[in-house]
């Protein structure tokens, strides 16, 4: 499921988070993969241990907390924590598929089930730097507003292309959904959204609660923790 979140952040959370990143220290994106990765990747990230990057995750993080559509979504049983990284002069990353597990910081490992950017720039501040989604339907560009998230299945190959004017600034991060199957994990969040939209135009109070009831007994039968 290829999924646009708006609003995760304000406008005042885009400015604190712009102004920390503009003073970070920043270190070439191709540290973080491995050397298929490093063939492909032209960017710049901060640190795993870098401060600035636990703090501003940190409030990506509590952003997400309070996001309901987010939540049904993805319905997240582990996450990394966001990552933050710089595109400009030309950067730009190949067509890629993220790493299928990944270390937790308490040593823990993450499968990745989904994959999220959460872009920190403006499209009108920088040219360039769409990130390309590939799947059975063809290819799907991306460059959303300033604190607009997109979530898509990270088995999916997918690129960014060249930033020619400008910075792109983003956050991005892993989930490993408590749903496994991407397929499973759409109806859900499909039939979640109709019992809100049931529930909020005073549908029938008996058929709403039968629905919400088929919900969580799929979710009980599907769910993987």
């Amino acid at each position: 499921m290829l999924l646009h979140i708006a609003d995760v952040l304000d406008a005042e959370q885009i400015r604190h988070l712009r102004a920390a990143l503009d003073e970070a220290d920043w270190i070439d994106g191709r540290e973080t993969v491995g050397a298929q990765g490093a063939r492909v990747k032209r960017n710049q990230q901060l640190p795993d241990a870098s401060p600035v990057r636990r703090q501003l995750g940190d409030l990506v993080v509590a952003a997400l907390a309070r996001h309901p559509m987010y939540h049904a979504a993805t319905l997240p049983h582990r996450t990394l924590p966001p990552r933050f990284n710089r595109y400009e002069g030309g950067g730009h990353y190949g067509s890629h598929v993220d790493g299928a597990v990944m270390a937790l910081p308490d040593g823990e490992q993450l499968r990745s089930d989904i994959s999220c950017t959460l872009f920190l720039s403006d499209p009108d501040d920088y040219d360039g730097g769409e990130l390309i989604i590939s799947d059975l339907y063809g290819e799907h560009e991306v460059k959303l507003a300033a604190g607009d998230l997109i979530v898509y299945p990270s088995s999916s190959l997918h690129r960014v292309q060249p930033v020619t004017r400008g910075a792109r600034l983003a956050a991005f991060f892993w989930v490993q959904s408590l749903i496994r199957d991407d397929n499973q994990r759409r109806l859900l969040f499909e039939l979640d959204t109709s019992i809100q939209c049931l529930t909020q135009s005073g549908a029938d109070a008996d058929a709403v609660l039968q629905l919400t009831g088929v919900y969580h007994n799929l979710l009980r039968q599907w769910a993987q923790t």
